[in-house]
């Protein structure tokens, strides 16, 4: 498996932030791992603590999740907004969870993040994972895994300054837009490509 990188605007070493990447994959965590901009700790469901690989940070670092509990939510945003002001970026996936759509298609996005953004006055950067789910379905007991190149579009940060918590759904809904547009552009390319490939081979 390979990672190939798109930035489209470099980020700061010291720069804060919240990144929101779509979620098809156990392999999305190693990715962002590779993306986290300087200190960062991520917001995860529970679950995770039962993973030999993943329980130990969040047992420590990290910050684990009830995905049901509106309390475990509240103590988990609260613990994230004090990491935050320490110069910590946080790493969320809006959407929650991978669902067991296969091919996965975007999922709506939950608002807390973008509540957490807005309260704390950081930039939102949206993270295409475009092809995962290709390689390593959720976590790869399903489909199984494939070699190949794993494609991540890291778009520009998206300013919270000015914005008041009243406005966390409209910049839910910008930041959905920004990685559903590009799935939907990376879903068309792979398209003609096999189609041109296609044709290729019938004309031989």
């Amino acid at each position: 498996m390979f990672w190939k990188i798109r930035v489209e605007k470099p980020l700061g070493k010291n720069g804060i932030y919240v990144f929101c990447p779509n979620h098809t994959s156990f392999l999305d965590i190693p990715i962002m791992l590779l993306l986290g901009n300087g200190n960062h700790h991520f917001m995860g469901k529970e679950e995770l603590k039962g993973n030999p690989v993943f329980k130990l940070f969040f047992e420590t670092i990290d910050i684990p999740v009830k995905r049901e509990s509106k309390i475990s939510s509240y103590r988990a945003f609260k613990k994230a907004a004090a990491n935050i002001a320490n110069g910590m970026s946080l790493i969320i996936f809006p959407e929650g969870r991978i669902l067991d759509r296969y091919p996965p298609k975007l999922h709506h996005f939950k608002n807390g993040a973008f509540r957490l953004a807005i309260e704390q006055q950081i930039p939102i950067i949206p993270v295409t994972i475009a092809n995962a789910w290709q390689v390593f379905f959720d976590d790869g007991k399903l489909f199984g895994s494939r070699p190949g190149v794993i494609d991540i579009f890291v778009h520009q940060p998206i300013e919270t300054a000015g914005l008041t918590v009243e406005d966390d759904e409209l910049l839910k809904n910008k930041v959905y837009q920004v990685i559903n547009s590009k799935l939907n552009e990376y879903e068309d390319r792979q398209k003609r490509s096999r189609k041109d490939s296609t044709l290729s081979t019938a004309r031989r």
